[in-house]
């Protein structure tokens, strides 16, 4: 078996690399727009944004949030060798930025009526990462 394979044949996980200061800065309080402005390729930062427009019951804020933060994290997993499927887990912290994207864009695709979307989204979060889905719900 190659290092590129896991034991079902497929690709091996994704794990992106930590990014502590948007983690920090946001557990400190530090404002999510305010991360964001400052680690704009953080999908944490952006994902906080989402759950925030989201609570507030501005679903469409909060699906270009949660878009944004969801391209991002595409972005960073591409330049980490993920080729378009195969495991993100969860269980590795800095992947969690990118699937609570995931889980939020689908949330706020369900609430603003876009079905495929939704869908699509949420299988996609099944297929990365099965814990993630189980405990984003």
């Amino acid at each position: 078996m190659s290092l590129h394979e896991n034991l079902l044949g497929g690709p091996p996980p994704t794990h992106l690399p930590d990014d502590p200061e948007p983690r920090e800065l946001l557990a400190k309080g530090v404002a999510p727009a305010e991360v964001a402005a400052r680690h704009p390729a953080s999908s944490l930062a952006w994902v906080q944004l989402a759950d925030d427009a989201f609570r507030r019951g501005a679903a469409v804020e909060s699906y270009a949030y949660a878009r944004t933060g969801y391209h991002r994290g595409l972005d960073l997993l591409r330049r980490n060798g993920w080729k378009g499927h195969g495991p993100i887990p969860w269980e590795h912290e800095p992947n969690r930025g990118f699937l609570r994207a995931l889980h939020a864009l689908a949330r706020a695709a369900q609430a603003i009526g876009e079905r495929e979307e939704y869908e699509r989204c949420t299988q996609f979060l099944k297929d990365s990462s099965p814990t993630a889905a189980q405990t984003l719900g």
